[in-house]
């Protein structure tokens, strides 16, 4: 059995503090394989009934990355009015994508046919393929990081347009975009944080028991 010391727990810790959803990134290009190298680490993650359901397409084309842009931006105007007053010019102040500066960009799916995994562990959960494929982008996010390489997380975005435009079966339920590349700058508190639209809080707010 392997077995992790004290040492390589400190360094794990430090990998959970400095995991940043990135914003700002360099445009330089990724090595080659970076982003197939990070995609085999998500794919040793756990999935229910082992059904490995989560699906990674590659986006190269630069009229498919346009038109994920352009839905972003559609998608994010409707944000902003749904804003007012003060919180609205904070949201507008926001960065809240790197689409356009990032070299590299992923979008993930769950594939949700039944035959995966035989339908195990789904019955009275079947949401739990969604889940599966976070943790696999949760591997694959901190994997990144300790490499020093950024991943952001586009949740601004019409889940049918981007079916659309990536020409994706429908069984495939589309689960997040992601932002690969180098980061501006490194920090350890989250970007949201900075901005004062939220406040992280500590673990004791949301633990009970019973």
């Amino acid at each position: 059995m392997v077995s992790f010391d004290d040492a390589f727990r400190r360094q794990l810790q430090e990998l959970f503090v400095w995991r940043r959803d990135v914003r700002r990134f360099r445009t330089d290009p990724l090595p080659d394989g970076t982003i197939e190298r990070l995609i085999e680490v998500a794919c040793l993650s756990p999935s229910v009934g082992l059904s490995q359901p989560w699906r990674f397409v590659i986006v190269d084309d630069a009229a498919r990355r346009r038109a994920v842009i352009e839905d972003f931006k559609t998608c994010n105007a409707d944000a902003l009015r749904s804003y007012s007053g003060e919180r609205a010019a904070k949201y507008a102040a926001l960065k809240l994508s790197g689409l356009e500066e990032s070299p590299g960009h992923l979008a993930v799916f769950a594939d949700k046919t039944d035959h995966i995994g035989s339908g195990l562990g789904r019955a009275t959960m079947p949401e739990t393929t969604e889940y599966s494929v976070v943790a696999a982008i949760c591997s694959m996010w901190l994997a990144a990081r300790a490499e020093g390489i950024g991943l952001g997380w586009v949740s601004i975005l019409n889940p049918a347009r981007i079916q659309e435009i990536l020409e994706i079966p429908d069984a495939w339920k589309f689960i997040g975009y992601l932002c690969i590349g180098t980061p501006q700058a490194e920090c350890d508190r989250p970007e949201l944080e900075k901005a004062k639209w939220e406040s992280r809080r500590g673990p004791g707010e949301f633990t009970i028991r019973r």
